[in-house]
């Protein structure tokens, strides 16, 4: 493993530096961006079934409201990351992967999006589910197959903090592949309340921008906090009530980038700790049409986790600030874990 980093001027002006400029060309890119959701009306058809396939009368009753609200404001994140990138922190080792991966994911995100807006496909519009995940699971074989032999980890080893270093050989390549498609539903069904992902996806690239820094990988630390800045710019206008949603572009997008960075950064394996709450979203749909299709009942009045919160009568505001609370201890002691045996 590479030795802790200590301190070093120069990468933390910049860290510092691209993850504001991050911020404020996102704040700058937002009016121009709102502008042309509203001029045109790109509002989110709000689904009218549930994943089980009945109404969805609980999310409705919460949700009805938001119809024609306007989505794709991942856009604001994707070329905002992509600009800083490309003009201050490209590098083919280090950032050509999570850049390829941010647009590629993003770019399906869109289309599904769009698809939506007009009200094309199943459910109020979009892709259909197995398309979705055929057009992933490309973007995550290719993401897997660059990672494991173009980076040549497959001769590298996986850090266990508190155990050691463990080699996977060619069982990179499927551990890589599952993770980024796994995450990147899992962020996708996450976002379904105001600035709930995004505070999530906020802590979460914090943890990996500094274990980045920490390794000495400072490019993949700036496009992380690149992540961050535009983030919260997009967070600014996304908290209740929300100007505009993230969508699939973006939501999407960054669920993939989760994965990627954090087998960048040989932070894997705390990976399900400071994104608990994405993997504990995921589990509950997961639950909820594994027990509708045997047991014929469902576990929750409504899935995922947080509608099912809101169906007993947790207000929306409410549980997105007790998701980030968990969130931000979570990231915290994720990021102490990570740091063991790196020094």
């Amino acid at each position: 493993m590479n030795e802790i980093i200590i301190f070093d001027i120069l990468a933390l002006k910049k860290l510092f530096t691209l993850s504001g400029l991050s911020f404020l060309l996102a704040i700058a890119i937002t009016p121009f961006w709102t502008y042309i959701l509203y001029k045109y009306r790109l509002g989110k058809h709000i689904r009218k079934t549930a994943i089980t396939g009945e109404k969805a009368s609980y999310f409705l009753k919460h949700h009805q409201k938001k119809e024609a609200t306007p989505t794709m404001g991942g856009v604001i994140i994707l070329l905002t990351v992509g600009l800083i990138t490309l003009i201050f922190n490209y590098n083919y080792h280090t950032t050509l992967l999570p850049l390829f991966t941010l647009i590629a994911a993003g770019l399906i995100g869109l289309v599904d999006d769009l698809l939506n807006i007009y009200g094309i496909g199943p459910h109020g519009g979009g892709l259909r589910f197995r398309h979705k995940l055929f057009l992933y699971a490309i973007i995550s074989a290719v993401a897997a197959y660059w990672f494991t032999y173009k980076l040549e980890w497959i001769t590298k080893p996986i850090h266990i903090p508190g155990w050691g270093d463990l080699i996977l050989g060619s069982w990179v390549l499927p551990l890589f592949f599952l993770t980024a498609l796994f995450f990147t539903f899992a962020v996708d069904v996450t976002d379904g309340l105001d600035g709930l992902a995004g505070g999530l996806l906020s802590e979460a690239f914090l943890v990996l921008a500094a274990i980045a820094y920490v390794n000495g990988q400072f490019g993949i630390a700036v496009f992380a906090g690149s992540l961050v800045g535009a983030l919260l710019a997009f967070l600014w206008f996304n908290i209740y009530p929300a100007r505009f949603f993230m969508g699939g572009v973006g939501a999407m997008a960054l669920g993939a980038e989760l994965a990627v960075l954090s087998f960048l950064t040989n932070s894997l394996t705390v990976l399900p700790l400071f994104g608990f709450l994405f993997v504990l979203e995921a589990f509950s749909v997961l639950l909820q049409l594994f027990s509708k299709k045997f047991f014929k009942k469902k576990i929750f009045l409504s899935a995922p986790l947080h509608h099912h919160l809101e169906a007993i009568g947790w207000p929306e505001t409410k549980i997105t600030m007790r998701a980030w609370i968990l969130g931000g201890v979570l990231a915290i002691i994720a990021l102490s874990i990570a740091l063991i045996g790196r020094g």
